[in-house]
């Protein structure tokens, strides 16, 4: 669960509801470049590694985000990687 509160399998079921919405944001952002401040939020978990729990060291952290902001991070990061490879900015080592 992210910092909204929302379970990630509450947003599946109702996907149907909210693409148009979160369709209109996406493209909102899109153009203008900026995200929702509140996707940007994040809660930071101490996850359980291994040996002994009362060692601090035994844990890592975890950034908990919401669901829409990891999409749109996915929508920019395939919008990226395709300029790259139409533009051939990058070219394989020798």
């Amino acid at each position: 669960m992210g910092p909204d509160g929302i379970y990630p399998r509450v947003l599946r079921e109702l996907a149907e509801v909210l693409t148009k919405p979160l369709s209109t944001i996406y493209q909102q952002s899109w153009l203008t470049g900026e995200v929702p401040v509140e996707w940007k939020l994040e809660n930071v978990m101490p996850t359980y590694k291994k040996s002994q729990k009362e060692d601090p060291g035994n844990y890592r952290p975890v950034n908990l985000t919401l669901v829409p902001g990891k999409v749109i991070e996915q929508i920019v990061l395939s919008a990226i990687t395709l300029h790259i490879q139409d533009n051939q900015e990058i070219r394989p080592s020798s």
